[in-house]
Protein backbone atom coordinates (compact mmCIF):
# COMPACT_ATOMS: atom_id res chain seq x y z
CA UNK A 1 0.00 0.00 0.00
CA UNK A 2 1.34 3.45 -0.89
CA UNK A 3 0.81 6.38 1.45
CA UNK A 4 1.13 9.72 -0.30
CA UNK A 5 -0.55 12.73 1.39
CA UNK A 6 -2.42 15.18 -0.80
CA UNK A 7 -0.01 18.01 0.07
CA UNK A 8 3.07 15.91 -0.69
CA UNK A 9 4.96 16.89 -3.87
CA UNK A 10 4.01 14.69 -6.81
CA UNK A 11 6.25 11.65 -7.11
CA UNK A 12 8.20 11.01 -10.27
CA UNK A 13 6.57 8.14 -12.17
CA UNK A 14 9.52 5.88 -11.38
CA UNK A 15 8.95 6.45 -7.65
CA UNK A 16 5.24 5.68 -7.87
CA UNK A 17 5.87 2.59 -9.98
CA UNK A 18 8.68 1.13 -7.89
CA UNK A 19 6.68 1.77 -4.73
CA UNK A 20 3.93 -0.41 -6.15
CA UNK A 21 6.34 -3.23 -6.96
CA UNK A 22 8.37 -3.18 -3.76
CA UNK A 23 5.50 -2.60 -1.34
CA UNK A 24 7.30 0.41 0.11
CA UNK A 25 5.44 3.09 2.06
CA UNK A 26 6.31 6.60 0.96
CA UNK A 27 6.09 8.77 4.09
CA UNK A 28 5.58 12.55 3.85
CA UNK A 29 9.21 13.38 4.64
CA UNK A 30 10.98 10.79 2.49
CA UNK A 31 13.33 12.50 0.04
CA UNK A 32 14.12 10.98 -3.36
CA UNK A 33 17.66 10.27 -2.14
CA UNK A 34 16.45 8.42 0.95
CA UNK A 35 13.84 6.63 -1.16
CA UNK A 36 16.57 5.29 -3.43
CA UNK A 37 18.47 3.91 -0.42
CA UNK A 38 15.31 2.24 0.87
CA UNK A 39 14.63 0.86 -2.57
CA UNK A 40 18.13 -0.58 -2.93
CA UNK A 41 17.78 -2.28 0.46
CA UNK A 42 14.46 -3.79 -0.64
CA UNK A 43 15.89 -4.91 -3.98
CA UNK A 44 18.67 -6.76 -2.16
CA UNK A 45 16.23 -8.47 0.20
CA UNK A 46 14.24 -9.96 -2.70
CA UNK A 47 17.02 -12.39 -3.69
CA UNK A 48 16.33 -16.01 -2.85
CA UNK A 49 20.00 -16.63 -1.92
CA UNK A 50 19.89 -20.34 -2.77
CA UNK A 51 23.15 -22.28 -2.64
CA UNK A 52 22.81 -23.51 -6.21
CA UNK A 53 21.71 -20.31 -7.95
CA UNK A 54 25.25 -19.09 -8.57
CA UNK A 55 26.16 -22.41 -10.22
CA UNK A 56 23.18 -22.60 -12.57
CA UNK A 57 23.69 -21.51 -16.16
CA UNK A 58 20.16 -20.91 -17.54
CA UNK A 59 21.16 -21.47 -21.16
CA UNK A 60 23.09 -24.62 -20.32
CA UNK A 61 20.20 -26.01 -18.28
CA UNK A 62 17.80 -25.58 -21.20
CA UNK A 63 20.33 -26.20 -24.00
CA UNK A 64 18.94 -29.54 -25.26
CA UNK A 65 15.42 -28.13 -25.53
CA UNK A 66 16.64 -24.82 -27.02
CA UNK A 67 18.64 -26.63 -29.70
CA UNK A 68 15.61 -28.77 -30.50
CA UNK A 69 13.35 -25.71 -30.74
CA UNK A 70 15.66 -23.86 -33.14
CA UNK A 71 15.90 -26.87 -35.45
CA UNK A 72 12.15 -27.54 -35.16
CA UNK A 73 11.30 -23.97 -36.16
CA UNK A 74 13.50 -24.20 -39.26
CA UNK A 75 11.94 -27.53 -40.13
CA UNK A 76 8.44 -26.10 -39.69
CA UNK A 77 9.30 -23.19 -42.01
CA UNK A 78 10.87 -25.50 -44.61
CA UNK A 79 8.52 -24.64 -47.46
CA UNK A 80 9.26 -25.76 -51.03
CA UNK A 81 9.28 -22.11 -52.13
CA UNK A 82 13.03 -21.47 -52.00
CA UNK A 83 13.04 -17.70 -51.52
CA UNK A 84 10.23 -17.75 -48.96
CA UNK A 85 12.07 -20.47 -47.02
CA UNK A 86 15.32 -18.48 -47.05
CA UNK A 87 13.57 -15.34 -45.83
CA UNK A 88 11.50 -17.11 -43.17
CA UNK A 89 14.56 -18.90 -41.74
CA UNK A 90 16.77 -15.79 -42.00
CA UNK A 91 16.60 -14.83 -38.31
CA UNK A 92 16.52 -18.43 -37.07
CA UNK A 93 20.23 -18.92 -37.74
CA UNK A 94 21.24 -19.53 -34.13
CA UNK A 95 22.58 -15.99 -33.71
CA UNK A 96 19.56 -14.60 -31.84
CA UNK A 97 19.24 -14.32 -28.06
CA UNK A 98 16.54 -17.05 -27.84
CA UNK A 99 15.62 -15.23 -24.64
CA UNK A 100 11.88 -15.79 -24.88
CA UNK A 101 11.95 -19.56 -25.44
CA UNK A 102 14.57 -19.79 -22.69
CA UNK A 103 12.18 -18.23 -20.17
CA UNK A 104 9.29 -20.39 -21.35
CA UNK A 105 11.31 -23.61 -21.09
CA UNK A 106 12.70 -22.76 -17.65
CA UNK A 107 9.24 -21.80 -16.40
CA UNK A 108 7.86 -25.11 -17.70
CA UNK A 109 10.65 -27.00 -15.91
CA UNK A 110 10.08 -25.10 -12.66
CA UNK A 111 6.30 -25.57 -12.75
CA UNK A 112 6.55 -29.26 -13.58
CA UNK A 113 9.07 -29.75 -10.78
CA UNK A 114 6.70 -27.97 -8.42
CA UNK A 115 3.56 -29.92 -9.24
CA UNK A 116 4.72 -33.18 -10.81
CA UNK A 117 8.13 -33.68 -9.18
CA UNK A 118 9.74 -33.87 -12.60
CA UNK A 119 11.40 -31.21 -14.72
CA UNK A 120 10.66 -32.99 -17.99
CA UNK A 121 9.06 -30.54 -20.42
CA UNK A 122 6.03 -31.80 -22.32
CA UNK A 123 5.81 -31.56 -26.10
CA UNK A 124 2.98 -29.03 -25.86
CA UNK A 125 5.09 -26.80 -23.60
CA UNK A 126 7.99 -27.01 -26.06
CA UNK A 127 5.55 -25.98 -28.76
CA UNK A 128 4.61 -22.87 -26.76
CA UNK A 129 8.32 -21.97 -26.63
CA UNK A 130 8.49 -22.37 -30.41
CA UNK A 131 5.39 -20.24 -30.90
CA UNK A 132 6.75 -17.48 -28.64
CA UNK A 133 9.96 -17.21 -30.66
CA UNK A 134 8.09 -17.26 -33.97
CA UNK A 135 5.65 -14.53 -32.90
CA UNK A 136 8.58 -12.45 -31.67
CA UNK A 137 10.52 -12.89 -34.90
CA UNK A 138 7.51 -12.06 -37.07
CA UNK A 139 7.08 -8.86 -35.07
CA UNK A 140 10.76 -7.97 -35.67
CA UNK A 141 10.32 -8.36 -39.43
CA UNK A 142 7.27 -6.10 -39.38
CA UNK A 143 8.89 -3.58 -37.00
CA UNK A 144 11.87 -3.21 -39.32
CA UNK A 145 9.50 -2.36 -42.17
CA UNK A 146 7.66 0.22 -40.07
CA UNK A 147 10.89 1.73 -38.73
CA UNK A 148 12.75 1.45 -42.05
CA UNK A 149 15.63 -0.23 -40.19
CA UNK A 150 18.66 -1.36 -42.18
CA UNK A 151 20.39 -3.73 -39.73
CA UNK A 152 19.28 -6.33 -37.19
CA UNK A 153 21.58 -8.66 -35.22
CA UNK A 154 24.56 -7.28 -37.10
CA UNK A 155 23.28 -8.08 -40.59
CA UNK A 156 20.88 -6.51 -43.14
CA UNK A 157 17.21 -6.67 -42.22
CA UNK A 158 14.78 -8.75 -44.25
CA UNK A 159 13.29 -5.47 -45.45
CA UNK A 160 16.58 -4.00 -46.69
CA UNK A 161 17.66 -7.26 -48.34
CA UNK A 162 14.43 -8.38 -50.04
CA UNK A 163 12.24 -5.27 -50.00
CA UNK A 164 9.19 -4.11 -48.04
CA UNK A 165 6.53 -6.11 -49.84
CA UNK A 166 8.25 -9.46 -49.39
CA UNK A 167 9.24 -8.60 -45.81
CA UNK A 168 5.61 -7.93 -44.88
CA UNK A 169 4.57 -11.21 -46.47
CA UNK A 170 7.27 -13.26 -44.75
CA UNK A 171 6.33 -11.74 -41.39
CA UNK A 172 2.74 -12.76 -42.08
CA UNK A 173 3.92 -16.23 -43.11
CA UNK A 174 5.87 -16.83 -39.88
CA UNK A 175 2.87 -15.60 -37.89
CA UNK A 176 0.48 -17.87 -39.79
CA UNK A 177 2.67 -20.94 -39.23
CA UNK A 178 2.85 -20.12 -35.52
CA UNK A 179 -0.96 -19.93 -35.50
CA UNK A 180 -1.14 -23.41 -37.02
CA UNK A 181 1.16 -24.72 -34.27
CA UNK A 182 -1.07 -23.03 -31.70
CA UNK A 183 -4.19 -24.67 -33.13
CA UNK A 184 -2.49 -28.07 -32.97
CA UNK A 185 -2.31 -27.78 -29.17
CA UNK A 186 -6.10 -28.22 -29.07
CA UNK A 187 -6.33 -26.22 -25.86
CA UNK A 188 -8.87 -23.42 -26.05
CA UNK A 189 -7.51 -21.55 -23.03
CA UNK A 190 -3.95 -21.55 -24.35
CA UNK A 191 -5.19 -20.41 -27.77
CA UNK A 192 -6.92 -17.44 -26.11
CA UNK A 193 -3.85 -16.62 -24.03
CA UNK A 194 -1.41 -16.57 -26.94
CA UNK A 195 -3.87 -14.89 -29.32
CA UNK A 196 -3.93 -12.02 -26.82
CA UNK A 197 -0.22 -11.56 -27.48
CA UNK A 198 -0.80 -10.87 -31.17
CA UNK A 199 -3.53 -8.35 -30.38
CA UNK A 200 -1.27 -6.65 -27.84
CA UNK A 201 1.57 -6.40 -30.36
CA UNK A 202 -0.64 -4.57 -32.84
CA UNK A 203 -2.16 -2.29 -30.20
CA UNK A 204 1.29 -1.54 -28.80
CA UNK A 205 2.60 -0.55 -32.21
CA UNK A 206 -0.37 1.77 -32.74
CA UNK A 207 0.25 3.33 -29.32
CA UNK A 208 3.86 3.95 -30.32
CA UNK A 209 3.00 5.43 -33.71
CA UNK A 210 0.49 7.89 -32.28
CA UNK A 211 2.22 8.90 -29.05
CA UNK A 212 1.82 12.64 -28.32
CA UNK A 213 0.54 12.67 -24.74
CA UNK A 214 0.66 15.55 -22.29
CA UNK A 215 3.58 15.40 -19.81
CA UNK A 216 1.48 13.91 -17.00
CA UNK A 217 0.24 11.05 -19.22
CA UNK A 218 3.44 10.16 -21.05
CA UNK A 219 4.98 7.75 -18.60
CA UNK A 220 1.84 5.69 -18.06
CA UNK A 221 1.39 5.56 -21.84
CA UNK A 222 5.00 4.42 -22.22
CA UNK A 223 4.58 1.66 -19.62
CA UNK A 224 1.36 0.38 -21.20
CA UNK A 225 2.97 0.41 -24.64
CA UNK A 226 6.02 -1.41 -23.29
CA UNK A 227 3.85 -4.12 -21.79
CA UNK A 228 1.93 -4.66 -25.02
CA UNK A 229 4.95 -4.61 -27.34
CA UNK A 230 7.40 -6.59 -25.21
CA UNK A 231 6.20 -7.93 -21.86
CA UNK A 232 2.87 -9.39 -22.98
CA UNK A 233 4.60 -12.09 -25.04
CA UNK A 234 6.78 -13.21 -22.12
CA UNK A 235 3.95 -12.98 -19.58
CA UNK A 236 1.36 -14.85 -21.60
CA UNK A 237 3.82 -17.50 -22.80
CA UNK A 238 4.72 -18.26 -19.17
CA UNK A 239 1.02 -18.35 -18.36
CA UNK A 240 0.38 -20.76 -21.24
CA UNK A 241 2.92 -23.34 -20.01
CA UNK A 242 1.45 -22.98 -16.51
CA UNK A 243 -1.99 -23.86 -17.87
CA UNK A 244 -0.50 -26.84 -19.70
CA UNK A 245 1.10 -27.93 -16.43
CA UNK A 246 -2.32 -27.86 -14.69
CA UNK A 247 -1.03 -25.43 -12.08
CA UNK A 248 -3.09 -23.73 -9.41
CA UNK A 249 -4.50 -20.28 -10.16
CA UNK A 250 -1.93 -18.76 -7.80
CA UNK A 251 1.05 -20.34 -9.56
CA UNK A 252 -0.40 -19.51 -12.98
CA UNK A 253 -0.69 -15.87 -11.95
CA UNK A 254 2.85 -15.92 -10.56
CA UNK A 255 4.11 -17.33 -13.85
CA UNK A 256 2.33 -14.53 -15.74
CA UNK A 257 3.67 -11.84 -13.40
CA UNK A 258 7.19 -13.23 -13.59
CA UNK A 259 7.10 -13.00 -17.38
CA UNK A 260 5.61 -9.52 -17.24
CA UNK A 261 8.28 -8.19 -14.89
CA UNK A 262 11.10 -9.80 -16.86
CA UNK A 263 9.66 -8.33 -20.05
CA UNK A 264 9.43 -4.85 -18.57
CA UNK A 265 12.99 -5.05 -17.19
CA UNK A 266 14.26 -6.35 -20.54
CA UNK A 267 12.74 -3.45 -22.49
CA UNK A 268 13.84 -0.82 -19.97
CA UNK A 269 17.43 -2.03 -20.31
CA UNK A 270 17.00 -2.06 -24.09
CA UNK A 271 15.86 1.56 -23.99
CA UNK A 272 18.77 2.43 -21.70
CA UNK A 273 21.31 0.78 -24.01
CA UNK A 274 20.08 2.98 -26.86
CA UNK A 275 21.88 5.80 -25.00
CA UNK A 276 24.86 3.97 -23.50
CA UNK A 277 25.92 1.24 -25.94
CA UNK A 278 27.54 1.29 -29.38
CA UNK A 279 26.17 0.08 -32.70
CA UNK A 280 28.99 -2.46 -33.06
CA UNK A 281 27.91 -4.07 -29.77
CA UNK A 282 24.15 -3.78 -30.21
CA UNK A 283 24.12 -5.11 -33.77
CA UNK A 284 21.69 -2.33 -34.69
CA UNK A 285 21.89 1.50 -34.80
CA UNK A 286 21.92 3.36 -31.48
CA UNK A 287 19.86 6.51 -30.82
CA UNK A 288 17.36 4.76 -33.08
CA UNK A 289 14.36 5.60 -30.89
CA UNK A 290 15.03 9.34 -30.95
CA UNK A 291 15.50 9.24 -34.72
CA UNK A 292 12.10 7.54 -34.96
CA UNK A 293 10.55 10.27 -32.81
CA UNK A 294 10.13 8.03 -29.74
CA UNK A 295 10.58 9.18 -26.16
CA UNK A 296 11.58 6.22 -23.99
CA UNK A 297 12.17 6.05 -20.24
CA UNK A 298 15.57 7.85 -20.15
CA UNK A 299 14.09 10.78 -22.07
CA UNK A 300 10.90 10.90 -20.01
CA UNK A 301 12.88 10.93 -16.78
CA UNK A 302 15.25 13.57 -18.16
CA UNK A 303 12.24 15.76 -19.02
CA UNK A 304 11.47 15.97 -15.30
CA UNK A 305 14.75 17.86 -14.86
CA UNK A 306 15.04 19.58 -18.24
CA UNK A 307 11.66 21.01 -19.19
CA UNK A 308 12.90 22.05 -22.62
CA UNK A 309 12.69 18.38 -23.60
CA UNK A 310 8.89 18.58 -23.55
CA UNK A 311 8.77 20.64 -26.75
CA UNK A 312 11.12 18.19 -28.48
CA UNK A 313 9.00 15.24 -27.36
CA UNK A 314 5.81 16.86 -28.66
CA UNK A 315 7.30 17.42 -32.11
CA UNK A 316 8.89 13.94 -32.02
CA UNK A 317 12.47 15.26 -32.42
CA UNK A 318 11.76 16.21 -36.03
CA UNK A 319 13.72 19.50 -36.19
CA UNK A 320 17.37 19.62 -37.11
CA UNK A 321 19.51 19.18 -33.99
CA UNK A 322 16.66 17.79 -31.85
CA UNK A 323 18.17 14.30 -31.57
CA UNK A 324 21.59 15.63 -30.57
CA UNK A 325 20.08 18.04 -28.04
CA UNK A 326 17.93 15.32 -26.51
CA UNK A 327 20.93 13.00 -26.15
CA UNK A 328 22.87 15.78 -24.49
CA UNK A 329 20.10 16.55 -22.00
CA UNK A 330 19.64 12.88 -21.16
CA UNK A 331 23.39 12.62 -20.51
CA UNK A 332 23.20 15.57 -18.11
CA UNK A 333 20.24 14.09 -16.23
CA UNK A 334 19.49 11.11 -13.99
CA UNK A 335 17.42 9.56 -16.79
CA UNK A 336 19.65 6.56 -17.43
CA UNK A 337 20.15 5.95 -13.70
CA UNK A 338 16.42 6.12 -12.96
CA UNK A 339 15.66 3.81 -15.86
CA UNK A 340 18.08 1.25 -14.42
CA UNK A 341 16.45 1.57 -10.98
CA UNK A 342 13.05 0.85 -12.49
CA UNK A 343 14.45 -2.16 -14.34
CA UNK A 344 15.98 -3.38 -11.07
CA UNK A 345 12.60 -3.01 -9.36
CA UNK A 346 10.98 -5.22 -11.99
CA UNK A 347 13.83 -7.73 -11.68
CA UNK A 348 13.40 -7.87 -7.90
CA UNK A 349 9.65 -8.28 -8.27
CA UNK A 350 10.22 -11.22 -10.62
CA UNK A 351 12.56 -12.87 -8.11
CA UNK A 352 10.06 -12.33 -5.30
CA UNK A 353 7.39 -14.17 -7.28
CA UNK A 354 9.55 -17.31 -7.35
CA UNK A 355 9.54 -17.73 -3.58
CA UNK A 356 6.43 -19.92 -3.66
CA UNK A 357 7.95 -22.32 -6.20
CA UNK A 358 9.50 -25.54 -4.90
CA UNK A 359 13.32 -25.40 -4.89
CA UNK A 360 14.75 -26.66 -8.18
CA UNK A 361 17.54 -25.88 -10.62
CA UNK A 362 14.95 -24.38 -12.96
CA UNK A 363 13.72 -22.00 -10.26
CA UNK A 364 17.31 -20.98 -9.55
CA UNK A 365 17.86 -20.46 -13.27
CA UNK A 366 14.79 -18.20 -13.47
CA UNK A 367 16.23 -16.12 -10.66
CA UNK A 368 19.52 -15.97 -12.52
CA UNK A 369 17.68 -14.76 -15.63
CA UNK A 370 16.10 -11.96 -13.58
CA UNK A 371 19.55 -10.66 -12.63
CA UNK A 372 21.15 -11.48 -15.99
CA UNK A 373 18.70 -9.26 -17.85
CA UNK A 374 20.10 -6.24 -15.99
CA UNK A 375 23.71 -6.85 -17.05
CA UNK A 376 23.28 -7.43 -20.78
CA UNK A 377 25.04 -5.08 -23.18
CA UNK A 378 23.07 -5.82 -26.35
Amino acid sequence: MIFVPEDHPRLFPWQEFTCQFQGLVMAPNVSPCKFRKLQQRELTSQTLHTDTQKDVNPFQLAKPELDHICSSINQTLNTQMTELREMAQYYFDGQGKTFRPLIVLLMAKALNAHGKNTDIITQSQKQVAMISEMIHTASLVHDDVIDNSSTRRGKPTVDSRWGQRKAILVGDYILSVSSLLLAQLRNEEVVKILSQVIEDLVRGEFMQLGSKEEPNDRFNHYLKKTFKKTASLMANSCKAVAVLSNCSDDLTERAFEYGRNIGMAFQLIDDLLDFTSHESVMGKPTAADLKLGLATAPVLYAAQEHKELNALIMRRFCHEGDVELARSLVAKSDGVYQTRLLAEAHSAAAIGLLKEFKPSKARDALEHVATMVLSRNK
